[in-house]
């Protein structure tokens, strides 16, 4: 989770939401990820999309079984959907997202036993350190004043 916090940070250096994932696969990390929103002006440009990107480059393969994703927030529904799909084995995540949490807090797509996977789920792994990282940048986003 250290290195998916220093891709948070990075994000954050480049005024992105400061959100970082790694794929670790055999005790190294395969793809890693930050978010890169406003700078590739793609939506899809979450952490986790880079990071499952990158390791399935590495493996030459779609399917992670036996690969852990580590992520400094709740995935989304894009990205939980997409760690289903990949068939990620571990999904870590630091903090919970209240406003589009897909593993547990709005949604649960990685636990939905109608899909035909589901990762193994562990929450909360340093999550005041992501959460301190999120307010900073909030609070920061909020006091620039906006353009008219």
């Amino acid at each position: 989770m250290k290195q998916a916090l220093r891709e948070a940070e990075r994000a954050y250096e480049q005024d992105e939401v400061p959100v970082g994932a790694v794929v670790v696969y055999e005790g190294k990390v395969i793809g890693r990820g930050h978010n890169q929103i406003e700078r590739l002006q793609d939506p899809t440009a979450h952490a986790e999309m880079i990071a499952l990107t990158a390791a399935s480059n590495h493996l030459q393969s779609r399917r992670l079984e036996g690969c852990a994703i580590y992520v400094t927030l709740e995935p989304c529904p894009m990205c939980a959907g997409a760690i289903v799909l990949s068939r990620v084995s571990t999904l870590v995540f630091a903090a919970h997202d209240p406003k589009a949490g897909a593993c547990g807090t709005l949604f649960n797509i990685v636990n939905d036993r109608r899909l035909n996977h589901n990762p193994h789920v562990i929450s909360g792994v340093c999550d005041s350190e992501s959460e301190r990282l999120l307010k900073g940048f909030f609070g920061r986003v909020r006091r620039v004043p906006t353009k008219e």
